[in-house]
């Protein structure tokens, strides 16, 4: 159990310094969403067919699914841009929480642009964000994939944790983001990209936008999600989600531990599967991309 919690803590590490972004090429025929105005998020539809909503974790773009979204076609996609990631400006997430309004955002669009009960596809935080748009709005969604994100990543941090007991670390690492240096977060990002992204080209590109995301929404947001347990609202998840997960580079436990980790906090699911994507880091969709786009069309059919 002790080299769990260990290596449970370095996972948590490198996702709160995960600051990533990829810009990848240009959606073909990419529309905004013009008559949805939002304080919170960016909105760009893509293809024809069946809606898939696609949300990019923290600190990155929504480009992070381009590459998904051109090999994958005949549906209708939905990729969400959080305002203060990669760039865009940050409006209403520049204080305040962050991760839940955006999930009110993201279902306040599935109802106001009539989406026929999508899936929703969520990656990191966007894996969080996934969750709670699915526990809280049940109605709205056919179907849930979650990209490598537990549901209460305070677990991760101490053996019997709470949201109590784990935010005065998540208060420290909310500071640490917001008031990093400069000079400290470049390398601290080239550091962490490393552990998060396998395939090097992708990586340089990453670095660079990371730093243009909004230090306070990125703290903010990663300080939400080290304190909120969405374990409990699971039950509420009726339709099928998938889980995909990794076992991170050099942990000292093995597959199977780490994947009793991940049915033990999804057990609450009554209609959950769980995956391990081998030889990936946390950007699956970078590291593994014919074994994604595989998982996301035998999924969404």
């Amino acid at each position: 159990m002790k080299k769990l919690m260990s290596t449970l803590v370095a996972v948590a590490a490198g996702l709160v310094l995960a600051l990533p972004v990829f810009f990848g090429p240009v959606f073909a025929g990419p529309a905004f969403a013009d008559d949805f105005k939002s304080d919170r998020i960016v909105v760009t539809t893509t293809g024809e067919g069946a809606d898939v909503v696609l949300i990019p974790g923290l600190s990155s773009s929504a480009a992070v699914w381009d590459t998904t979204v051109q090999a994958v076609l005949g549906y209708r996609y939905h990729v969400i841009q959080v305002k203060g990631f990669a760039g865009v400006p940050a409006e209403a997430n520049a204080s305040g929480p962050v991760v839940a309004p955006v999930a009110e955002e993201i279902s306040r669009y599935i109802v106001s642009e009539k989406l026929n009960r999508p899936v929703v596809i969520g990656h990191s935080m966007g894996g969080s964000i996934g969750l709670m748009i699915a526990a809280r709005h049940p109605s709205l969604v056919s179907k849930l994939m979650v990209v490598d994100m537990m549901p209460f990543m305070g677990a991760m941090f101490m053996p019997n944790a709470t949201p109590q007991s784990v935010t005065p670390i998540a208060t420290q690492i909310r500071d640490g983001i917001m008031n990093v240096s400069p000079a400290n977060r470049q390398a601290t990002a080239e550091q962490t990209i490393a552990g998060m992204i396998k395939t090097e080209t992708f990586r340089p590109a990453a670095v660079k936008a990371a730093l243009d995301s909004d230090p306070a929404t990125s703290g903010e947001a990663m300080f939400e999600l080290i304190t909120t347990d969405l374990r409990p609202e699971l039950a509420n998840i009726t339709m099928p989600l998938r889980v995909l997960w990794v076992l991170p580079a050099g942990a000292p436990i093995t597959a199977e531990q780490m994947a009793g980790f991940y049915q033990m906090s999804y057990a609450n699911a009554p209609d959950a599967s769980l995956r391990q994507i081998p030889d990936s880091y946390h950007f699956i969709m970078f590291d593994q991309p014919e074994v994604f786009q595989a998982e996301l069309k035998a999924f969404v059919q």
